[in-house]
C-alpha cells in the first residue's frame, strides 16, 4: 500500500520511507528496517526521518529496547475508499513519468 497522493510529491526518499511505512503500518519499522526497505544512505534516511517528524507525518516511540516508526494517521489511505486513491497514484505515476 502507498501513502495518501497528496504526499507523493515529497522528496523520493521521503516518499519511500512513507511508503514503506504505511506497508507496516500496525507493528512499526525500526531504522534498520527502514534502511533495508529504502534504497538510500543513512544520512539520507537520517534527513529524511528529520523532516517527516518535522511536518507531523511520522510519529516514533520507544519500547523496551528499540525505536519503532509509524506514520502519521492522515498518511494512511482509507481503505474503506476503494482504489481510488491507487488508480489516481498511478496516473500521477504516469504523468511524472512522462513529465507532465
Amino acid at each position: 500500500m502507498q501513502a495518501k497522493r497528496e504526499f507523493r510529491s515529497r522528496d523520493d526518499t521521503e516518499v519511500a520511507v512513507l511508503d514503506a511505512l504505511v506497508d507496516r503500518r500496525d507493528g512499526g519499522m525500526t531504522v534498520f528496517e527502514l534502511r533495508s526497505r529504502v534504497d538510500v544512505d543513512i544520512d539520507g534516511l537520517e534527513e529524511a526521518l528529520a523532516d517527516l517528524k518535522r511536518d507531523g507525518l511520522i510519529t516514533a516511540e520507544s519500547r523496551e529496547d528499540r525505536t519503532l516508526i509509524r506514520p502519521a494517521d492522515r498518511v494512511v489511505p482509507d481503505p474503506a475508499a476503494g482504489g481510488e486513491d491507487e488508480a489516481q497514484s498511478v496516473v500521477a505515476w504516469l504523468r511524472e513519468q512522462v513529465g507532465l
